[in-house]
């Protein structure tokens, strides 16, 4: 009589065998700490490949896992992504907040938050512009949803500094003012920049700074940085 051998252990997933799954080869290492070296992955293969080139497998062999432990973390190649450029931003915000708490008058405050919203994003990914629009094609609408939630996130960090920067602050308004900031930024953002634009980092921080200068001069005197704008 033939018996059937039941194997034990965990059940693989769909599409990855034994070999992909690796069971053992996080035990020294911390579910966070494996996230964020999936997401470094994601970040090289942006960089070197293009999304569109990217795949599961990839990034897994740079990672040094196997492909089922990235599905432990994320769902899919989008989720990879996604999830990238949401760690870019939860950083960017971090500076952002670090800076909206120095011992500085409101308005170099406002100034240097608004020149780091925009250089910061310009040092992190014009290297991947042509993955930025082949996202924008297969992920426009998960891409946009997030981006307006970044957008907002850090208007409300922009408007502390417009209501502390004023003697009677109005916390409405501080927000609609802290919203026309970003949406007047945004057009030196990587997205809107092209190629050329790309490469010259200290022309961006001279139209970013002048540009900033004239919007804080615009929404309240009492805001300006007086950078050598007359008046």
């Amino acid at each position: 009589m033939t018996r059937t051998r039941i194997q034990s252990g965990p059940a693989s997933f769909a599409g990855a065998g034994p070999a992909d799954m690796r069971p053992n080869e996080g035990a020294r290492r911390l579910r966070p700490q494996i996230r964020e070296e999936i997401l470094d992955a994601v970040e090289r293969q942006l960089e070197t490949i293009g999304y569109a080139g990217m795949t599961i497998e990839e990034v897994a062999r740079h990672a040094g896992i196997g492909k089922g432990t990235v599905y432990l973390h994320f769902a899919s190649k989008g989720d990879l992504a996604l999830s990238s450029i949401d760690r870019l931003i939860e950083r960017l915000l971090g500076q952002l907040e670090s800076i909206a708490t120095r011992a500085e008058p409101a308005a170099e405050r406002l100034h240097r938050m608004l020149v780091t919203r925009v250089l910061y994003r310009f040092d992190h990914v014009r290297q991947d512009h042509q993955s930025l629009d082949q996202m924008l094609a297969v992920l426009r609408t998960s891409l946009l949803s997030r981006r307006e939630e970044w957008f907002e996130r850090e208007a409300m960090l922009l408007a502390r500094g417009i209501a502390e920067g004023r003697p009677e602050p109005a916390e409405e308004s501080s927000r609609r003012d802290a919203r026309s900031l970003v949406t007047a930024t945004n057009s030196l953002l990587p997205y809107s920049l092209s190629k050329a634009e790309l490469g010259r980092r200290s022309r961006l921080e001279e139209r970013v700074g002048a540009l900033v200068d004239i919007l804080l001069r615009g929404l309240d005197p009492q805001l300006s940085t007086n950078r050598g704008i007359s008046t």
